[in-house]
C-alpha cells in the first residue's frame, strides 16, 4: 500500500513538505493513540496501533529513512531523488 492509498483508505490526515533534498511526511492518527509504534523494514513502513497494524511503502528513489511517532503522529524522513 501506498502512503496515499493508506490515508485515503484509513481517513488519517496526512502532510507532505519537501526541503531540497529531503521530504518529510506527517500522519496524525490521534493523540489518543500515543503509544503506537513504527518501524522500517527495507522500503516498507510498518505502524502498529492498538491491535492494528499499517503499512505502507516507501517513494521509489529513497535512499535513507527515519521514522518516528510522537504524540500519535508519525513522521517519516526520506533523503534522496524522489
Amino acid at each position: 500500500m501506498t502512503l496515499e492509498q493508506f490515508t485515503r483508505d484509513e481517513g488519517q490526515v496526512a502532510r507532505r513538505y519537501e526541503y531540497g533534498d529531503e521530504t518529510v511526511v506527517a500522519v496524525d492518527f490521534g493523540a489518543e493513540h500515543a503509544s503506537a509504534s513504527v518501524d522500517t523494514v527495507d522500503d516498507t513502513v510498518i505502524v502498529v496501533v492498538d491491535d492494528d497494524q499499517y503499512e505502507f511503502e516507501l517513494p521509489e528513489g529513497a535512499d535513507d529513512a527515519h521514522t518516528f511517532i510522537k504524540n500519535g503522529v508519525l513522521t517519516v524522513e526520506v533523503e534522496g531523488d524522489l
